[in-house]
């Protein structure tokens, strides 16, 4: 499928937003302490015109008319049982927040057919297929199995991950699922958590100070991330996806630091003497907030490098891609 039917597909009139992955369980709920503030997600939401994902979660009394938020932070795409994982992250894992979605699903299908009251605050059972499914995971995966083994070990283990992603795709489209944002993993070499607990050897750190190996792991994962993303575009039918190029948008802000602003790229705001308990006094400073999250002000400079579609293939602007969802 070439890039203008691309753009049809995702420009024929999304009405949902489904995040699936490890980002924050809240948007915007500063007490978690994973961010001082809004995600990428927030701010794609607000390019949009729409409010901030609800957290499936957080579901009494919430609206998830315009979307829902499974993600959690800490969650692996291997499911907690998985031979790489020595502990499990979180539990929220990939095939949990299936289960979570298709429970959803099924649950505000029925509040539609059974014409309840209650049916106001959820989609309708058009929207799941019109609705926009992103994807940001894989980066707990690999810090798992970077920490316990080899780097090449890790290596061997990533066509299985990506092989449990592409399931979860396939049984999101047997549900219905059209169209797909995908991020593929940041340079994990370049969090500060490895800088400063694993530092690398003179031959084995980058131009940046990062640690090469580590950010080689994440290329691999990219790899065959994005060849499975290809490879799905052809398998399932009328389906239209946008793969995110994350792992190039971070190391261009990590390299030009200074240039945007940020003051240390490999440093951290919470946690620079190891108490996570408050923040620094100039967050806005630093690109990382505890070592492994980023902190707001990175988060809207990473957002506002994806508005005109060049670090996505195909390259679609976001705001072009989502026009009819604008309108809905």
């Amino acid at each position: 499928m070439d890039w203008r039917r691309r753009l049809a597909n995702l420009s024929r009139g999304v009405s949902w937003i489904v995040a699936i992955g490890s980002l924050l369980v809240v948007s915007s709920n500063l007490q978690l302490w994973y961010s001082d503030g809004r995600l990428i997600i927030d701010f794609l939401a607000e390019r949009l015109g729409l409010p901030y994902l609800s957290a499936y979660l957080d579901s009494i009394g919430t609206n998830f008319k315009h979307g829902a938020n499974f993600a959690a932070s800490g969650c692996t795409i291997q499911p907690a049982d998985a031979l790489m994982l020595n502990r499990t992250f979180n539990p929220l894992t990939l095939n949990v927040q299936l289960s979570q979605f298709e429970q959803f699903k099924d649950r505000s299908t029925d509040l539609y057919r059974e014409g309840s009251d209650s049916k106001d605050g959820f989609p309708r059972p058009e929207d799941y297929k019109r609705a926009l499914y992103t994807f940001d995971i894989g980066q707990n995966d690999l810090h798992a199995g970077i920490t316990s083994m080899k780097e090449e070990q890790v290596k061997t283990y990533i066509p299985t991950i990506i092989n449990e992603f592409a399931s979860v795709i396939e049984k999101l489209y047997q549900q219905g699922a059209r169209t797909f944002w995908i991020h593929n993993t940041g340079p994990i070499g370049c969090l500060p958590f490895f800088v400063k607990n694993y530092p690398p050897t003179p031959e084995n750190t980058d131009q940046i100070g990062c640690v090469r190996s580590y950010n080689n792991v994440a290329q691999e994962f990219n790899k065959n991330l994005k060849d499975k993303v290809s490879q799905l575009q052809k398998q399932l039918q009328e389906t239209s996806f946008v793969y995110v190029d994350m792992y190039s948008v971070k190391y261009s802000l990590i390299s030009h630091a200074k240039k945007h602003g940020f003051t240390d790229p490999l440093g951290q705001c919470i946690g620079q003497d190891g108490d996570f308990s408050r923040g620094c006094a100039n967050p806005l400073e630093y690109i990382s907030w505890d070592g492994v999250h980023y902190t707001e002000a990175a988060n809207k400079w990473i957002a506002n490098r994806l508005q005109d579609g060049s670090f996505c293939a195909p390259k679609l602007p976001l705001m072009k891609a989502c026009e009819a969802f604008l309108g809905s």
